[in-house]
């Protein structure tokens, strides 16, 4: 089992926020996060949102450090990449 994360340097709610993925499939990326016992609503789309305080504990149980260009290059590759939809979030 292989997953990867990028470095927290993704802004929200007041802090920063890694990437975790799988370039296998969902399950086993859900396996892992299962594990560390990060809530399936950490999920988004083809990735979960890591804390920056959790991520040098994501990186001690095996996830592979990567740069966010490389996340995206994974997903890609692995036809697990999930876009956000253009109207997602907008109201009527």
């Amino acid at each position: 089992m292989t997953v990867y994360i990028d470095p927290p340097t993704w802004p929200g709610h007041g802090r920063m926020w890694s990437h975790l993925i799988s370039d296998v499939s969902y399950d086993e990326l859900h396996k892992f996060a299962e594990e560390l016992g990060v809530p399936r609503r950490a999920f988004e789309r083809d990735h979960y949102d890591i804390p920056s305080h959790r991520y040098a504990e994501v990186v001690r149980a095996g996830a592979v450090e990567v740069s966010s260009r490389e996340v995206v290059r994974l997903l890609h590759g692995a036809g697990l990449r999930r876009r956000k939809r253009l109207d997602q979030g907008r109201s009527s």
